[in-house]
């Protein structure tokens, strides 16, 4: 067996201009299927872990990933506001343990603006119920004393080159608009957050009552003409908030759950909906499971046309190769070592293009790792294949070593009525 491998590595090397080619197909598609399953499975993983230790998200009646998205990913906005009232109703609920606001719809450079109590710090937890960590500086003080504090997320400060006292002022909505800036009540940076791999890096948090004092000169989402209040007699107004976009809630006893989900649904004041995070992102794979399909499937017909052209290469070579198979049935091969040798030959080609084609995804993702993070938060991990990256693997090799034996069933049957007298 060794000399048969021998022998075809020395003949698929006596090619390797041609099979080269063959080579390069069958590790693009290999690296399509390991890097898209890589990437697949990073992207859930740092959706999943961008909240735990929250049991329930109320917000308006809407759909539960479109109420996720905007109250935790940051992405798209609120069909509408909730009442503080019914916040603080849902707080009274005798199994809810404790709530925190969330008010958005600002930003800053790009970056989504939160507004929350002090409390978010302490309850928000990420991961395996991991708590936030304070790089630098400390949390704003809710009320009047930490009015115009702002707290970064790790990636906001690091692409802004931001650093604890450093002064920004927050744009109105998502910007874009002329005199859209609250460039009259500027912030002061008094505590940055360690790198989580969630949106929290790519948030500027202030309080509450921050977000009420930057519009208390505003209405209809503009500046109202002639009227300037100045931020020291902002202080002087009740900065409580009428209403919130979101809130997260957490349960006494997870077993309470349904029982507090039904109470926010049948609440009185205003129509409200709480979901589950984990049911919600479940709904959110389902959706986008038809485009991962998709994408797996044309991966696969990426590896069907590299092995269709690992087997047309061969075949082509076949009647060239008569004379060589000829020389072999005279040194003693019999048709079985033919029908290996040429087998062998294609699984070697096959082996090296799934080998190089994982390390193509290795070195893809190292590389683009920096750039998911900073551009969209998303945390590529370079690490030893999984076990569905090894079934892909495995998968590309077989099917290599499937449509090999169909040259190799050629040359078989070739050699069997060539003899020792090839028909060339």
């Amino acid at each position: 067996m060794r000399a048969l491998l021998t022998l075809a590595w020395c003949s698929a090397w006596s090619r390797r201009a041609t099979l080269s080619l063959v080579l390069l197909s069958v590790a693009l598609s290999t690296f399509l299927l390991l890097g898209f399953e890589q990437v697949r499975t990073d992207v859930r993983d740092n959706f999943s872990q961008s909240v735990s230790g929250t049991d329930l998200v109320v917000g308006a009646r809407t759909g539960s990933v479109q109420l996720m998205l905007y109250s935790v990913f940051r992405v798209g906005s609120a069909t509408n506001n909730i009442r503080m009232s019914s916040v603080e109703a849902i707080a009274k609920h005798r199994a809810v343990a404790w709530v925190v606001p969330l008010s958005l719809g600002d930003s800053h450079k790009g970056y989504a603006v939160l507004g929350t109590t002090a409390e978010y710090f302490n309850r928000f937890l990420y991961g395996d119920r991991e708590p936030l960590v304070f790089a630098q500086g400390r949390a704003f003080d809710d009320g009047i004393e930490g009015l115009y504090g702002a707290v970064l997320g790790a990636e906001v400060a690091d692409a802004l080159g931001y650093r604890l006292d450093s002064k920004l002022t927050l744009t109105h909505g998502a910007g874009g608009l002329p005199g859209a800036e609250h460039a009259d009540k500027p912030f002061t940076v008094v505590g940055i957050l360690k790198r989580t791999g969630t949106p929290v890096d790519r948030t500027v948090h202030i309080s509450l009552e921050s977000m009420e004092a930057i519009h208390i000169d505003w209405v209809g989402g503009a500046p109202m003409r002639g009227v300037s209040i100045a931020p020291e007699q902002a202080r002087k107004f009740d900065l409580t908030p009428k209403v919130v976009t979101a809130a997260l809630v957490g349960l006494k006893g997870r077993a309470a759950v349904f029982n507090v989900q039904r109470f926010v649904a049948d609440h009185a004041e205003e129509p409200l909906m709480a979901v589950l995070p984990g049911v919600a992102l479940d709904e959110l794979w389902d959706v986008v499971g038809v485009g991962e399909k998709a994408l797996i499937g044309m991966s696969a017909m990426v590896g069907v046309v590299s092995l269709a052209g690992l087997v047309a290469v061969v075949m082509a070579g076949l009647n060239e190769r008569r004379r060589e198979l000829a020389v072999l049935r005279a040194v003693g091969a019999a048709p079985r070592h033919v029908l290996m040798l040429l087998a062998g030959e294609g699984l070697l080609v096959t082996l090296l293009g799934a080998l190089l084609g994982m390390l193509a995804t290795g070195l893809f993702i190292a590389l683009a790792a920096p750039w998911a993070q900073a551009h969209y938060g998303i945390n590529l991990k370079l690490s030893v294949p999984s076990q569905a990256q090894w079934g892909l693997f495995a998968a590309v090799v077989a099917a290599g070593a499937v449509a090999s034996l169909i040259p190799a069933g050629r040359a078989y049957r070739l050699s069997l009525a060539d003899g020792l007298s090839p028909r060339v």
